[in-house]
Protein backbone atom coordinates (compact mmCIF):
# COMPACT_ATOMS: atom_id res chain seq x y z
CA UNK A 1 0.00 0.00 0.00
CA UNK A 2 1.55 3.24 -1.01
CA UNK A 3 1.73 6.42 1.31
CA UNK A 4 -0.98 9.37 1.43
CA UNK A 5 0.62 12.32 2.33
CA UNK A 6 -1.43 15.44 3.70
CA UNK A 7 0.36 18.58 4.14
CA UNK A 8 -0.94 20.91 6.87
CA UNK A 9 -0.70 24.59 6.85
CA UNK A 10 2.01 25.78 9.91
CA UNK A 11 -0.01 27.43 13.51
CA UNK A 12 -3.42 27.23 15.05
CA UNK A 13 -4.73 25.40 11.75
CA UNK A 14 -2.72 22.23 11.65
CA UNK A 15 -3.05 21.91 15.56
CA UNK A 16 -7.24 21.99 15.44
CA UNK A 17 -6.94 20.09 12.01
CA UNK A 18 -4.47 17.21 13.96
CA UNK A 19 -7.69 17.15 16.66
CA UNK A 20 -10.13 16.62 14.17
CA UNK A 21 -8.02 13.45 12.06
CA UNK A 22 -7.58 12.15 16.08
CA UNK A 23 -10.97 11.52 16.20
CA UNK A 24 -11.40 9.62 12.88
CA UNK A 25 -8.30 7.56 14.49
CA UNK A 26 -5.82 8.96 12.23
CA UNK A 27 -2.95 10.20 14.54
CA UNK A 28 0.46 11.28 14.65
CA UNK A 29 2.28 11.09 17.59
CA UNK A 30 5.41 12.16 16.35
CA UNK A 31 4.63 15.43 15.36
CA UNK A 32 3.34 16.61 18.95
CA UNK A 33 7.06 16.95 20.20
CA UNK A 34 7.84 20.40 19.90
CA UNK A 35 11.34 19.87 20.04
CA UNK A 36 10.94 17.90 16.80
CA UNK A 37 13.50 18.78 14.16
CA UNK A 38 12.06 16.30 11.55
CA UNK A 39 10.35 17.50 8.92
CA UNK A 40 8.08 14.77 7.67
CA UNK A 41 6.29 12.64 10.15
CA UNK A 42 4.98 9.11 9.04
CA UNK A 43 2.15 6.71 10.74
CA UNK A 44 3.47 3.41 9.46
CA UNK A 45 0.51 1.80 10.60
CA UNK A 46 -1.84 3.83 8.73
CA UNK A 47 0.59 4.23 5.86
CA UNK A 48 0.18 8.02 6.19
CA UNK A 49 2.84 10.50 6.09
CA UNK A 50 2.22 14.07 7.52
CA UNK A 51 4.47 17.68 6.72
CA UNK A 52 4.11 21.18 7.66
CA UNK A 53 4.23 23.86 5.30
CA UNK A 54 3.97 27.27 4.82
CA UNK A 55 0.01 28.24 3.87
CA UNK A 56 0.63 29.38 0.45
CA UNK A 57 2.50 27.08 0.23
CA UNK A 58 0.29 24.09 0.64
CA UNK A 59 -1.85 24.26 -2.97
CA UNK A 60 0.85 24.14 -4.79
CA UNK A 61 2.41 21.07 -2.93
CA UNK A 62 -1.11 19.72 -3.67
CA UNK A 63 -1.40 20.69 -7.35
CA UNK A 64 1.86 19.06 -8.23
CA UNK A 65 1.23 15.59 -6.04
CA UNK A 66 4.04 15.99 -3.93
CA UNK A 67 0.98 15.94 -1.31
CA UNK A 68 -2.33 14.16 -2.09
CA UNK A 69 -4.23 15.75 0.64
CA UNK A 70 -3.68 19.40 1.94
CA UNK A 71 -5.39 21.57 4.51
CA UNK A 72 -5.76 25.16 4.47
CA UNK A 73 -7.65 28.24 4.38
CA UNK A 74 -9.86 29.12 1.51
CA UNK A 75 -8.20 32.77 2.17
CA UNK A 76 -4.85 30.73 0.56
CA UNK A 77 -6.95 28.62 -1.62
CA UNK A 78 -8.48 31.63 -3.85
CA UNK A 79 -5.37 33.68 -3.29
CA UNK A 80 -3.33 30.90 -5.33
CA UNK A 81 -5.57 29.02 -7.79
CA UNK A 82 -4.11 26.15 -8.06
CA UNK A 83 -5.47 23.54 -9.95
CA UNK A 84 -6.73 20.88 -7.07
CA UNK A 85 -9.86 19.57 -5.65
CA UNK A 86 -11.88 21.42 -2.84
CA UNK A 87 -13.81 18.49 -1.32
CA UNK A 88 -14.59 19.66 2.40
CA UNK A 89 -15.16 22.64 4.45
CA UNK A 90 -13.95 21.68 7.82
CA UNK A 91 -15.62 25.19 9.46
CA UNK A 92 -12.36 25.50 11.15
CA UNK A 93 -10.92 29.43 11.64
CA UNK A 94 -14.18 30.86 10.48
CA UNK A 95 -13.94 34.54 9.68
CA UNK A 96 -14.42 36.88 6.11
CA UNK A 97 -12.68 38.28 3.52
CA UNK A 98 -13.74 42.23 3.23
CA UNK A 99 -12.95 45.42 1.72
CA UNK A 100 -12.64 47.81 4.93
CA UNK A 101 -12.05 51.32 5.39
CA UNK A 102 -12.85 54.83 6.87
CA UNK A 103 -17.01 55.41 6.66
CA UNK A 104 -16.15 58.18 4.00
CA UNK A 105 -14.51 55.27 1.33
CA UNK A 106 -18.44 54.06 1.68
CA UNK A 107 -19.21 56.27 -1.39
CA UNK A 108 -16.47 55.62 -3.34
CA UNK A 109 -17.18 52.21 -3.83
CA UNK A 110 -20.73 52.74 -4.36
CA UNK A 111 -19.56 55.39 -7.54
CA UNK A 112 -16.86 53.18 -8.92
CA UNK A 113 -14.47 55.71 -8.58
CA UNK A 114 -10.76 54.78 -9.31
CA UNK A 115 -9.04 54.31 -5.78
CA UNK A 116 -6.57 52.15 -4.48
CA UNK A 117 -6.54 49.24 -2.34
CA UNK A 118 -3.85 48.20 -0.19
CA UNK A 119 -3.92 44.15 0.37
CA UNK A 120 -1.67 41.12 1.41
CA UNK A 121 -4.67 39.23 -1.34
CA UNK A 122 -4.02 41.08 -4.84
CA UNK A 123 -5.82 37.99 -6.92
CA UNK A 124 -8.73 37.93 -4.26
CA UNK A 125 -9.19 42.14 -4.65
CA UNK A 126 -8.14 41.79 -8.35
CA UNK A 127 -10.95 39.11 -8.96
CA UNK A 128 -13.66 41.14 -7.13
CA UNK A 129 -13.32 44.50 -8.12
CA UNK A 130 -12.51 43.57 -11.76
CA UNK A 131 -15.17 40.75 -11.99
CA UNK A 132 -18.02 41.10 -9.72
CA UNK A 133 -18.21 45.02 -9.03
CA UNK A 134 -16.41 46.16 -12.73
CA UNK A 135 -14.68 48.37 -10.84
CA UNK A 136 -11.17 49.50 -12.13
CA UNK A 137 -8.60 50.09 -9.09
CA UNK A 138 -5.12 50.17 -8.06
CA UNK A 139 -4.21 47.75 -6.22
CA UNK A 140 -0.99 47.35 -4.05
CA UNK A 141 0.55 44.93 -2.57
CA UNK A 142 1.33 44.84 1.42
CA UNK A 143 2.73 42.14 3.78
CA UNK A 144 2.69 43.72 6.76
CA UNK A 145 0.00 45.37 8.76
CA UNK A 146 -2.65 46.31 6.18
CA UNK A 147 -4.98 48.50 8.10
CA UNK A 148 -1.74 51.35 8.16
CA UNK A 149 -2.56 51.66 4.58
CA UNK A 150 -6.14 54.32 4.41
CA UNK A 151 -4.70 55.72 7.89
CA UNK A 152 -1.71 57.06 6.36
CA UNK A 153 -3.12 57.64 3.11
CA UNK A 154 -1.52 54.97 0.91
CA UNK A 155 -4.86 53.64 0.07
CA UNK A 156 -8.69 54.60 0.01
CA UNK A 157 -9.65 50.85 1.58
CA UNK A 158 -8.12 47.46 2.61
CA UNK A 159 -9.17 43.93 0.99
CA UNK A 160 -8.32 41.59 3.77
CA UNK A 161 -9.59 39.36 6.48
CA UNK A 162 -11.93 40.34 9.63
CA UNK A 163 -12.45 37.89 12.26
CA UNK A 164 -14.40 40.08 15.02
CA UNK A 165 -13.70 43.80 13.36
CA UNK A 166 -12.15 45.20 16.51
CA UNK A 167 -8.65 45.94 15.05
CA UNK A 168 -10.50 47.85 12.55
CA UNK A 169 -12.75 49.73 15.11
CA UNK A 170 -9.49 50.58 17.16
CA UNK A 171 -8.38 52.03 14.29
CA UNK A 172 -11.37 54.50 12.62
CA UNK A 173 -12.12 51.48 10.32
CA UNK A 174 -15.05 49.56 9.26
CA UNK A 175 -16.29 46.73 7.27
CA UNK A 176 -17.64 48.21 3.88
CA UNK A 177 -18.40 45.18 2.19
CA UNK A 178 -17.77 41.32 2.38
CA UNK A 179 -16.38 39.31 -0.60
CA UNK A 180 -16.83 35.83 1.06
CA UNK A 181 -17.08 33.86 3.93
CA UNK A 182 -13.49 32.00 5.03
CA UNK A 183 -12.65 28.90 6.80
CA UNK A 184 -10.24 25.94 6.65
CA UNK A 185 -10.76 23.45 3.63
CA UNK A 186 -10.03 19.65 2.94
CA UNK A 187 -8.32 19.98 -1.07
CA UNK A 188 -6.85 16.59 -2.92
CA UNK A 189 -4.54 16.32 -5.80
CA UNK A 190 -6.30 15.23 -9.26
CA UNK A 191 -4.74 12.64 -9.66
CA UNK A 192 -4.46 11.20 -6.14
CA UNK A 193 -7.85 11.30 -6.15
CA UNK A 194 -8.33 9.05 -8.63
CA UNK A 195 -5.57 6.48 -8.22
CA UNK A 196 -6.15 6.83 -4.20
CA UNK A 197 -9.94 7.15 -4.41
CA UNK A 198 -11.09 4.69 -1.77
CA UNK A 199 -8.78 5.95 0.74
CA UNK A 200 -9.56 9.21 0.28
CA UNK A 201 -13.48 8.70 -0.25
CA UNK A 202 -13.49 7.29 3.14
CA UNK A 203 -11.11 9.57 4.96
CA UNK A 204 -13.55 12.49 3.72
CA UNK A 205 -16.42 10.36 4.57
CA UNK A 206 -14.84 9.74 8.12
CA UNK A 207 -14.18 13.29 8.57
CA UNK A 208 -17.52 14.45 7.28
CA UNK A 209 -19.20 12.95 10.09
CA UNK A 210 -16.57 14.02 12.59
CA UNK A 211 -17.43 17.59 11.81
CA UNK A 212 -21.47 17.04 11.39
Amino acid sequence: MKYITIALAKGRLAKKALEILETIGITCDEMKDPDSRKLIFTNEELKIKFFLAKATDVPTYVEYGAADIGIVGKDTILEEGRKLYEVLDLNLGKCRMCVAGPKKAKELLQHGELIRVATKYPNIAKDYFYNKKHQTVEIIKLNGSIELAPIVGLSEVIVDIVETGSTLRENGLEVLEEICPLSARVVVNQVSMKMENERIKKMMTDLRNAIM
